[in-house]
């Protein structure tokens, strides 16, 4: 049986009379109102879901595993020369985003491409004027890097008149090819949502009280923690505490005041937190610090996608972070490039996806940046590199 962080005996004992409680109070007088965005708080039972909670671990020790083959494309076209990609970014203080562009830029130098980065600062007037940037510099094609292709909509018609291709990053929620994207590239949001609810399943006994962090205004991201969210209520032992709807570009000034009020709200009941991003819990560590929280927790906190560099800090030294799902950045940033290169050679899009990872302290290496095996080599040969 497999296990990532527990907490003190007597923590969890305390833990469990509070759920034992709850469970009475609950029938008395019903459930509480506990989220900012109105989400039921559902009853914790001792019990927990044994039936969840065994598939749940297993599909943990699957997805902790280091040794993932490269199981993406090993044909192609060879790389077509004198090309330049314009990376808009929904914002370089997103490590996911910054990430993925620093892939684009280490392929490009590969194949022998130029690469430039607009930031888009975070805004939708930023993001807006990027992308009319990038359209104007007529480049051989565009990354979306992040954000809603709906949100910059006549830039990239304009794009596409002009038959420059564009390439999502996290873009939608799908890995495929979508209206105006030649294709779109991220893990799939089921499995990191899935996998992000299966580790709080599996690292409580399926009894907890969750916190999610999302930023809505980002449809990616809502539809991640949404997805969260049913992921969680297969356990009828998981108690939803709190959805916290926090903008990423307003995390450092928000989230020490929400985790604050957090705290005093929830107190012993808060066991278990998961971001839609990593950054939430760096801004985070003040507030737990401040409150003379423990960094090797309750709560245990796993961010649900991205990979910040910074994270992994985080986990190797109990830092008020114990797990993350981390996207294979630089493998997508290659990915990006190789389905330009399909695009500008008449080929369809691969169709890759990357299966999901979680990176914890309790690996033999420790929880560090993670990619399959061997996809630079491929891709190299792919293109006559």
């Amino acid at each position: 049986m497999h296990r990532t962080r527990k907490a003190p005996p007597r923590t969890r004992a305390a833990r469990l009379a509070s759920c034992a409680l709850l469970v009475t109070a609950t029938a008395l007088i019903g459930c509480e109102r506990g989220s900012s965005d109105g989400a039921d708080e559902t009853a914790t039972g001792p019990g927990g879901c044994p039936v969840v909670q065994t598939s749940a671990q297993e599909a943990v020790a699957r997805a902790e595993r280091r040794d993932t083959p490269w199981g993406g494309p090993t044909s192609g076209p060879e790389a077509v020369s004198g090309k330049s990609i314009v990376y808009v970014a929904q914002t370089m203080t997103n490590p996911g985003v910054a990430g993925a562009a620093n892939g684009v830029r280490e392929a490009a130098r590969a194949i022998g491409w130029d690469v430039r980065v607009i930031d888009g600062g975070g805004t939708p007037a930023g993001i807006q004027a990027a992308m009319s940037e990038a359209v104007a510099l007529r480049p051989s094609g565009i990354v979306i890097g992040g954000f809603d292709p709906d949100s910059t909509a006549q830039q990239a018609a304009r794009a596409n008149a002009q038959r420059i291709p564009l390439i999502g990053w996290h873009a939608v929620p799908e890995p495929s090819r979508q209206p105006d994207l030649f294709t779109n590239v991220t893990t799939r949001v089921q499995d990191v949502a899935r996998i992000s609810a299966q580790w709080i399943i599996s690292d409580s006994d399926g009894r907890a009280g969750v916190v999610v962090i999302t930023d809505a205004s980002i449809p990616f991201a809502r539809n991640k923690s949404d997805l969260i969210r049913k992921e969680l209520a297969r356990c009828e032992g998981v108690r939803l505490l709190s959805v916290e709807n926090i903008p990423i570009p307003d995390a450092s000034t928000r989230t020490p005041r929400e985790i604050s009020s957090l705290l005093s709200r929830f107190q012993d009941r808060w066991t278990h937190s998961v971001a839609i991003n990593d950054l939430y819990f760096a801004d985070a560590a003040p507030a737990f610090r401040a409150a003379g929280e423990k960094g090797a927790g309750p709560p245990f906190n796993i961010g649900a996608g991205d990979g910040d560099p910074s994270a992994f800090q985080r986990i190797n030294s109990r830092q008020y972070q114990a797990a993350t799902v981390p996207e294979p950045l630089s493998l997508q940033g290659w990915q990006i490039v190789d389905e330009f290169n399909r695009a500008f050679s008449g080929r369809p899009a691969s169709g890759y996806t990357a299966p999901v990872h979680i990176a914890t302290a309790v690996n033999s290496e420790g929880a560090k940046t993670w990619d399959p095996s061997g996809y630079r080599e491929a891709y190299r040969e792919i293109w006559g590199k």
